[in-house]
């Protein structure tokens, strides 16, 4: 017990030590939160409670193998006998839900082999009851309406919009409730769920189901969850269903990092916890070990001027540091120049490595200027949140056969790859094998018979051939490799070696038969999350603020800090997503741990349009004595630099 505790600071400590009922953990940026989190939940099992009695909830793939790793270790250490020792389950809130439905969703009326829709799934689908509703496809854009179905769905509302449906006066909710349950039957058709039906009917199982809940709610004796600030209505009711017997629930966040309310997230959550569970214990973690004080000072300038938050006092007994470096462009290309300059001069002068860099912006499009930069100097860089691997279109198909493999009543996928590589099934029998099935469809056409048999034979040597192995029969029996010589979107050899990459995943799986490996292959697939991407290359990192959090370097260069950008335009005249972008902004500051430079630009061309944008307001918000501006390219020597 003393190892577990000993290297631990009083808060964290404190914070290990109060198992027993409702705990609150207020962990500031860069105060060893992932550490109190393992050392906790070793802590717990070293006490002797059995490992499938916890449960821990995280949000990326990436977060629970790191916690695991940790506990593993910190266990070892402790006693050489828990080599093979199980851990409790630690994974995201969506692994859970399939961990749940897998035993339980017969309930529901679903089979246990149902497959994930991923967005594309989803959007194809909603696409297909559009056009069969005889809509016009413009005016009810598939992505649009399957945003709005998901916000419906997360906030728990899907019953509700249901039961109105049919005293709706609005058009418009008429039309979309009919979408929507048209949109829900398919699925159940298709034995598929959509990604937020993980959560979704999770929920919805243990409110119809009592006895199953109670089941749960005994099993889980203690409750973990990680990054609370960004949790949803639909998790958050989970978390309330699951902790209402033993009550021992521990939540851990920050609510000054809480920026994804546009997929759902309510940080009052957070914020309401002590009122959600008034006998709660709230330990606040504001020890910085990241940064420098003059990182961490600056941050908190900018953070003060919320309204919304719980008052926290971070201090760091690391050294003051490099003053913030505030910098005006001319223009996003000069913007871009200064970043490659400065880096060049800090990896000679300072030994930095690229890996060492990350360069944050709002949005995506800031990119260009920087990648152009980047690639005219021949520095290596990487865009983090680009196409992820798994949505590649060589890579999907080859799932979706798969997935025809394991569920034969997924039409969405079959559809996908009914004429790819080409077999000659037009448009009028994808039609009809939409409507009708596959089985029914290859009485009528011999193409769709072929398919139908060719089918019938990879699942059969699915019960023999291991994954890695299947895989490759796919490749051969369809001539995918040879379909992929004539498409001219991206290489051959790229394409192929996307494939090999596919291969070489599946080999992680063994030699077991497929049919046996696939269900947990396709789980795994559906549930790799964007925060699962990042690896060891070494690179300059480019992302969006958005997709920095959790991440931290020696250097960070935040660019476009201007009004109408951090701050976004949208968020100008509305306090309450003004605060979000304030937040925003404390999260890009805080990912520095030596050096930050913020940079605005007096000119600037997005979307194809050039503005004059003022300096960002929350520039202002850095305490003067932290600052040092610099004035780069297209200044003159009598220009002001700043102006707020």
């Amino acid at each position: 017990m003393d190892f577990i505790l000993e290297s631990l600071n009083s808060r964290q400590k404190e914070a290990v030590l109060a198992t027993q009922g409702p705990v609150l953990i207020i962990a500031g940026a860069g105060s060893g939160k992932t550490k109190t989190l393992t050392h906790r939940l070793a802590y717990i099992l070293k006490k002797g409670t059995k490992p499938e009695n916890i449960l821990a909830l995280t949000f990326t793939n990436k977060a629970a193998g790191e916690m695991k790793n940790r506990i593993r270790d910190l266990l070892l250490k402790t006693d050489s006998g828990f080599q093979n020792f199980h851990l409790p389950y630690l994974g995201t809130f969506h692994a859970f839900g399939v961990k749940i439905l897998r035993r339980e969703i017969s309930k529901l009326g679903f089979n246990q082999d149902f497959v994930i829709y991923d967005d594309d799934d989803s959007k194809a689908l909603i696409k297909k009851t559009i056009e069969e509703l005889n809509l016009d496809p413009k005016t009810w854009n598939p992505g649009a309406v399957l945003a709005k179905i998901s916000s419906i769905k997360n906030e728990l509302r899907g019953e509700k919009f249901f039961s109105e449906l049919e005293n709706q006066t609005s058009v418009f909710q008429k039309i979309l409730g009919l979408i929507f349950k048209r949109y829900e039957e398919k699925l159940k058709e298709n034995n598929a769920l959509d990604f937020d039906d993980l959560l979704v009917k999770t929920v919805s199982l243990f409110q119809n189901f009592p006895a199953t809940l109670a089941q749960y709610q005994k099993q889980f004796r203690y409750i973990l969850i990680d990054e609370y600030q960004d949790t949803n209505s639909i998790q958050y009711a989970l978390i309330r269903l699951l902790s209402q017997n033993h009550n021992n629930v521990c939540v851990v966040g920050d609510d000054a990092q809480a920026i994804y309310s546009f997929r759902g997230a309510d940080f009052r959550n957070i914020l309401n916890f002590e009122i959600d569970y008034p006998d709660a214990k709230v330990i606040f973690l504001d020890e910085n070990y990241r940064s420098t004080q003059n990182i961490l000072e600056a941050a908190s300038g900018v953070i003060a001027k919320n309204v919304f938050q719980k008052p926290k006092n971070l201090w760091t007994s690391n050294q003051s540091g490099q003053p913030i470096l505030i910098s005006s462009a001319a223009t996003e290309k000069s913007e871009a120049r200064l970043v490659v300059e400065e880096i060049k001069y800090l990896m000679r002068e300072n030994k930095l490595k690229p890996k060492d860099f990350a360069v944050l912006y709002r949005t995506n499009a800031q990119s260009r200027a920087q990648e152009e930069a980047f690639l005219a100097e021949k520095i290596p860089y990487r865009i983090i949140g680009g196409v992820k691997f798994w949505s590649r279109k060589e890579i999907k198909d080859a799932l979706s056969y798969l997935k025809i493999i394991q569920n034969e009543a997924d039409r969405i996928s079959l559809l996908r790859i009914i004429n790819t590589p080409p077999r000659g099934i037009g448009k009028k029998t994808q039609e009809l094998i939409f409507q009708k099935g596959l089985i029914e469809a290859a009485n009528l056409n011999s193409n769709v018979k072929s398919f139908f048999s060719l089918m019938e034979e990879l699942k059969k040597e699915s019960e023999a051939l291991s994954l890695n192995s299947l895989i490759k029969l796919i490749m051969e029996k369809t001539g995918y490799f040879d379909y992929l010589k004539n498409e001219a979107e991206l290489s051959h050899n790229d394409r192929r070696e996307n494939i090999q990459e596919l291969l070489g995943a599946a080999k992680n799986w063994g030699n077991e038969p497929a049919q046996k490996t696939l269900p947990e292959f396709l789980t795994h697939v559906s549930l790799f999350s964007s925060g699962d991407e990042m690896d060891e290359k070494n690179a300059v990192s480019l992302m969006t603020i958005h997709a920095a959090k959790g991440l931290e370097f020696p250097a960070v260069f935040i660019i476009g800090c201007e009004e109408g950008l951090l701050p976004w335009r949208d968020s100008l005249t509305n306090p309450a997503e003004l605060e979000e972008e304030r937040r925003l902004c404390y999260v890009g500051m805080t990912r520095a741990k030596e050096r930050l430079h913020l940079i605005f630009t007096r000119s600037r061309t997005l979307y194809g349009l050039n503005s004059i944008n003022s300096p960002s307001r929350f520039l202002a918000d850095i305490p003067e004595h932290l600052v040092e501006f610099n004035e780069a390219e297209g200044v003159g020597q009598n220009e002001e630099i700043i102006i707020f």
